[in-house]
C-alpha cells in the first residue's frame, strides 16, 4: 500500500512543480518585457485631455529613447546615471517621465521645449524662441469637458509646433499659467506641458516638474490599449462593458 501511495503522489508533485516553473517563467518573461520593451500606464488625471482621457490605459515603449535608470523602476536606485542606446525625443512627443522634484512619481506630458530653447506663455499663447506658435480655434466641439467650468467657457485650439506636430489643446480662460516668464531650457533637459493648459502641473511649475532631465525619461506613449469612463468599477463587473469607450480602443497617441 505504501509503495502504491508513493507512486501515485510522484506524478502529482511533478505536475505541481511543472506548473510552478511555468508561472515563474511567465512572470520572468513579463518582467523582461516590462523593463525592455513596453509598459502599460493608466491615465489618472485630465492634464493631457483631449489627447488622453482619464481612464485611458496606454502603452509606453521603453527602447525609443534608450534605457535609463527609470526604465527599470522601481530598481532605479541600484543603477547608474546615463542612458544605454540613447536617442533624443522629438518636439511634440507625448512622454512618460519622472520629474526631478518628485522622482518617485510617473508624469505624462508633451515635449514642448528642446535643450537651448526659450519658452514662454504670453496671454495664453505659447512662444518658442520669441515666435508665437501657430494655433487655430476649433468651434463646435466638446473635446475639453470639465465639470468645474461652465459650458461655453472652454475653448479648443489646434496647436502646430515648428516641426509640424499638431494636436488639440484646452483653454479655460486666463489663469496664472497663461502668462509666464521666459524659461531657458538647459542642455540635457526638456520643457514639458500638458495639453489641458489650465489644468496641468508641468514645467511651468518648477516646484512640481520644472525642467526634465534626459535621464528621467521613461518613454513615449504609443497608443491607448483600452479606456473606461468614470462609471466603471471592478465591484460592478457589468460596468466594464457599459463604461467601455469603444472610440478610444487602440487609438494612437499623437
Amino acid at each position: 500500500m505504501s509503495m502504491t501511495s508513493t507512486g501515485e503522489s510522484t506524478p502529482a508533485m511533478s505536475v505541481f512543480w511543472d506548473n510552478v516553473k511555468t508561472i515563474l517563467y511567465a512572470l520572468a518573461l513579463a518582467m523582461v518585457l516590462r523593463f525592455t520593451i513596453a509598459q502599460p500606464f493608466r491615465i489618472p488625471s485630465g492634464s493631457m485631455q483631449p489627447t488622453l482621457a482619464v481612464g485611458d490605459y496606454i502603452v509606453v515603449t521603453k527602447w525609443s529613447y534608450g534605457y535609463g535608470r527609470f526604465s527599470f523602476a522601481p530598481l532605479e536606485g541600484l543603477l547608474p546615471h546615463g542612458r544605454l542606446f540613447g536617442s533624443e525625443p522629438q518636439r511634440g512627443d507625448v512622454v512618460v517621465f519622472r520629474p526631478a522634484p518628485e522622482p518617485d512619481r510617473d508624469f505624462i506630458k508633451r515635449v514642448i521645449g528642446m535643450p537651448g530653447d526659450r519658452i514662454q506663455i504670453n496671454n495664453g499663447v505659447l512662444h518658442i524662441n520669441g515666435e508665437a506658435v501657430q494655433r487655430e480655434r476649433i468651434d463646435g466641439t466638446d473635446e475639453c469637458p470639465d465639470p468645474n467650468v461652465r459650458l461655453g467657457e472652454v475653448t479648443t485650439y489646434r496647436e502646430t509646433l515648428p516641426n509640424g506636430v499638431s494636436y488639440l489643446t484646452c483653454d479655460k480662460g486666463m489663469t496664472e499659467l497663461d502668462s509666464t516668464r521666459v524659461f531657458e531650457v538647459p542642455e540635457g533637459h526638456y520643457f514639458m506641458m500638458g495639453d489641458d493648459r489650465d489644468n496641468s502641473a508641468d514645467s511651468r511649475v518648477p516646484s512640481v516638474v520644472g525642467f526634465v532631465p534626459y535621464d528621467n525619461l521613461v518613454g513615449p506613449a504609443q497608443f491607448v490599449v483600452v479606456s473606461f469612463d468614470n462609471t466603471t468599477s471592478l465591484f460592478r463587473p457589468w460596468t466594464l462593458f457599459t463604461g467601455f469607450r469603444g472610440d478610444r480602443f487602440l487609438k494612437a497617441v499623437e
